[in-house]
């Protein structure tokens, strides 16, 4: 049979132009809802590890190239700015057409489309070996409700089925890439808005960057005084710069992310006190060391990278936040490329600062 997920406002119309064949059952995705999809099939790799397909699962190739190798956390990365998203969807490579007659013929299924999946041999051989047509939905062309199919799996033809892939495919913006399975011959690639670029894998690596956690070092190291500056600083070699490669196998694309960290900021955690620089925002320099170490003697002096507390804590610790900026860029297979939006991380530790104890005699 085959299973699609529920229709909810105007994609109702896509059920409309299901086909059904003898045996099978059609519906209609809608662009919000995906609360119905079956549980019992979690994808592993590129299926699910009982030979389902998971329009979630992509076969972008992600390599560490330096930095961020496990001593990092993946996908903490925030980005500062609240209106940028990574790619929804695009389409990509999943078979070739030996491949897609070894899978129909050990009774693969799933998601055939993003918001469509097919459960049941015999919608795979209709429409990939009998060359019956299916129906379609193409955002960018949604008069057009039928594919047409193949003859055979296309068997002898050089080339790959191509099919979308959505991170989410419960964000509406994944039915941009609507369109069942469909043929690419080799050596071309889909006429479509959706087909993915270096930028594309760019974007998508974003959420896979690992960085090191936020740790710096403090005097005093446990607790402050008050009207005292706390010097904050990180050794060289601490921050680096973390390369990520995506690539996506079969089209020879390939992008390579570099996230290098540029500033230090600092939040002591309440309005009585001051940072240093003012802004809060320390400088990371090129062998990735941060302000100055404190010396025996500093004492009273403003450290380039600090915080001065004004009032003791009672009893509850401040909550200093330290996050680092990583400056995000990439250059792609084709000679493209550019910056992404910075990222952040940050982490919060506790700050005890006492009163200057004194002595009268």
């Amino acid at each position: 049979m085959t299973y699609s997920r529920p229709a909810l406002g105007w994609a109702a119309t896509v059920a409309a132009t299901a086909l059904l064949w003898s045996g099978s059952a059609a519906y209609a995705a809608g662009p919000v809802d995906n609360t119905n999809v079956p549980t019992g099939n979690k994808p592993s790799g590129t299926t699910d590890g009982k030979g389902k397909l998971s329009a979630s699962v992509s076969h972008i190739q992600i390599t560490y190239v330096s930095g961020g190798d496990g001593g990092g956390k993946q996908g903490n990365l925030g980005t500062v700015d609240p209106n940028w998203k990574p790619p929804a969807c695009w389409y990509e490579p999943a078979f070739k057409p030996a491949e897609l007659k070894n899978f129909v013929d050990s009774d693969g299924g799933g998601d055939v489309g993003i918001h469509e999946s097919w459960y049941g041999k015999q919608l795979w051989t209709d429409h990939y070996r009998d060359d019956k047509p299916a129906a379609n939905f193409d955002l960018h062309s949604p008069t057009d409700s039928s594919a047409e199919g193949y003859k055979n799996y296309n068997l002898g033809k050089d080339g790959y089925f191509w099919r979308g892939v959505a991170p989410d495919d419960s964000n509406p913006d994944s039915w941009a890439c609507g369109r069942i399975m469909f043929w690419v011959p080799a050596g071309e690639t889909p006429k479509d808005p959706n087909f993915p670029t270096p930028k594309t894998l760019a974007e998508y690596t974003y959420n896979h960057v690992k960085v090191p956690d936020t740790e710096i070092e403090l005097k005093p190291t446990t607790k402050s005084t008050v009207n005292m500056p706390t010097w904050v600083w990180q050794d060289k070699g601490r921050f680096k710069e973390v390369k990520v490669r995506a690539s996506l196998p079969n089209t020879g694309l390939w992008a390579e992310t570099t996230a290098k960290p540029v500033a230090l900021h600092l939040e002591p955690g309440t309005d009585d006190a001051e940072t240093f620089p003012a802004s809060g925002n320390c400088t990371i320099n090129d062998d990735g060391s941060i302000g100055t170490p404190w010396v025996k003697g500093d004492g009273d002096k403003t450290p380039p990278c600090g915080i001065k507390y004004l009032r003791a804590t009672n009893g509850t610790p401040y909550q200093l936040k330290a996050s680092i900026t990583w400056q995000i860029t990439w250059k792609g297979s084709d000679g493209s490329g550019g910056g992404l939006p910075d990222g952040t991380f940050e982490t919060t530790q506790d700050m005890n600062v006492q009163e200057i104890q004194s002595v009268n005699r």
